[in-house]
């Protein structure tokens, strides 16, 4: 008499699999059953006057007209300095064993990075500085810097 191939083990993952299945259909079923279609009103997303997202319209009379050139994404452009401009500025972060710094420019406030290579003397942080501007691959980078 020959014994049964079906083993124990064999059935119990038959049945998970088949229960796995029903509960998978459940999910559909009840899904479909309590799913309401949005209408087009309820997905639209509207900007008010502040530039804030809500879900009301906004009043026509609050409306402003924007030209599509005027709209800037990402950093805005910087201008460029004049040429015979005296650059001057503080040395607000010094790192001697990396190499670099920053300065911040007196005039605009902007943060210029710098490179030890472009140093013509020994500074540190909190010193005043005059220094030539100039485009790096990163942005505006200080050059020529030495104290004021």
């Amino acid at each position: 008499m020959a014994k049964s191939k079906e083993t124990f083990k064999k059935k119990e993952k038959e049945k998970k699999r088949l229960k796995q299945k029903q509960d998978k259909r459940e999910k559909m079923e009840e899904r479909k059953a309590n799913s309401s279609k949005k209408s087009l009103d309820d997905m639209l997303a509207y900007i008010d006057e502040n530039g804030n997202l809500t879900s009301t319209p906004p009043d026509p009379k609050m409306k402003r007209v924007f030209k599509a050139e005027d709209i800037e994404i990402g950093v805005p452009k910087q201008e460029d300095l004049p040429e015979d401009a005296i650059n001057e500025g503080v040395i607000n972060y010094f790192n001697e064993s990396k190499g670099f710094g920053f300065i911040t420019h007196q005039r605009n406030s902007e943060r210029l990075f710098f490179h030890v290579n472009q140093l013509q003397e020994r500074v540190k942080e909190n010193d005043k500085v005059v220094f030539d501007v100039e485009k790096g691959p990163r942005g505006l980078s200080a050059v020529n810097v030495k104290k004021a």
